[in-house]
């Protein structure tokens, strides 16, 4: 068994294998896995002011959130701390019991760095939230759009949340001119969050009631795609930047390979879709301000 073979997962494999990527691509990809947090990651993530997370609810359906940091994080080779719970924590039953799967992005809009961070959940106490650290990796920065963020000092209030409809109006709106997204997938007992962005529009609803969103060149390591494949679900974090309000849904998912499809969308390689199961309505979930600066055009 090489190293690819115990990073990677079944999903994540057959997606590799449908893709064409060559093994020695994947030995050296694998290495770039690592098993503990290095010195320029953990400065990193110290230094954000929010924290992207995917984590599961207590019937195993996959959540992206977002955790603003008004005290920061704190990072060591092994831990992830953040003094802060992701939002809506509560209403949607996430499972922060200790081992527990976790998966952390951390995005800076101003450069595109983007670094990832998978492991279990240690503790979970009051508004604290400790993950033990299993995997730490970097991505590319593709499809980010630059932004400044800043939070306001002092503590931050909580997000007001409500269920809603798929058809609901103020969704719709969300939906069809977000330019930039997380989805969080998990799989064999892992969790996954990642970044996904393009021009306005790039989630589109089908006739059926499933959203749907090109998948672009990227590092080809094909977690999101593998878990997908493995699971068949997926949750989705769609920020509304002007209002600080977003969307936060999980549901059923599905990758459609097939090529006349994905032809219909300028430079995708195939095309993802997910019907929603449970959809909701958060505002204050960036608090106001957060976010300004026009994002800057352009997929990379």
């Amino acid at each position: 068994m090489t190293r690819s073979d115990e990073i990677f997962h079944d999903g994540e494999r057959a997606v590799q294998d449908r893709a064409g990527v060559p093994q020695d691509w994947r030995d050296r990809a694998a290495r770039a896995i690592r098993p503990a947090m290095p010195a320029q990651h953990q400065r990193f993530v110290e230094n954000l002011p929010l924290l992207f997370l995917g984590l599961q609810d207590g019937q195993g359906r996959p959540w992206a959130s977002v955790s603003p940091l008004a005290a920061g994080a704190r990072a060591t080779a092994a831990q992830l701390s953040l003094d802060g719970l992701p939002v809506l924590a509560d209403r949607l039953g996430l499972d922060l019991r200790p081992g527990a799967r976790a998966a952390v992005l951390g995005l800076d809009f101003a450069t595109r760095r983007r670094n990832r961070v998978n492991g279990t959940i240690a503790a979970a106490t009051g508004e604290a939230l400790t993950i033990a650290v299993e995997q730490s990796y970097g991505n590319c920065p593709k499809y980010i759009r630059r932004r400044d963020i800043r939070l306001p000092a002092g503590a931050l209030p909580a997000a007001a949340a409500t269920r809603i409809a798929a058809d609901d109006a103020a969704a719709r709106r969300i939906i069809l001119s977000a330019d930039t997204f997380f989805i969080a997938t998990c799989a064999r007992g892992g969790a996954d969050v990642s970044h996904r962005g393009g021009p306005p529009g790039v989630l589109r609803p089908n006739a059926d009631g499933a959203l749907c969103f090109p998948d672009y060149a990227g590092n080809r390591y094909f977690n999101t795609l593998g878990n997908i494949t493995a699971s068949g679900r997926a949750g989705l974090l769609i920020p509304d930047f002007a209002s600080g309000a977003a969307i936060l849904l999980t549901g059923r998912a599905r990758i459609n390979w097939s090529a006349a499809r994905t032809a219909e969308v300028d430079g995708a390689e195939r095309i993802v879709e997910i019907r929603p199961d449970e959809i909701w309505h958060a505002r204050g979930v960036f608090p106001g301000g957060a976010f300004t600066g026009a994002a800057v055009r352009g997929k990379s």
